[in-house]
């Protein structure tokens, strides 16, 4: 049985930060794509988020990339990009 994937909130993804996680050798970097509708407000149906995983004991810059796949930045998209990373671990 996988273990399940831990993400931030989608709330970090709004504010353009990435983020690194692993579980055992599996590494995965999510990295957002914001598009703001104006100044201070980000378009959440323009944005989205690629997630990127690999196996191994080297960081991102040093490894080379498995797979990687765009979600929608929302609630859904945030909960389907946890079911595909917890299913490839």
């Amino acid at each position: 049985m996988n273990k399940e994937i831990w993400l931030p909130v989608l709330h970090h993804f709004e504010n353009g930060n990435i983020f690194t996680g692993s579980c055992g050798e599996f590494r995965y970097r999510i990295c957002p794509n914001v598009v703001m509708a104006n100044p201070k407000e980000v378009d959440m149906a323009a944005s989205s988020i690629k997630a990127e995983y690999w196996h191994g004991p080297l960081r991102y810059e040093l490894s080379d990339i498995e797979s990687e796949r765009t979600f929608p930045m929302s609630p859904e998209g945030r909960e389907e990009m946890q079911r595909w990373l917890t299913e490839a671990v």
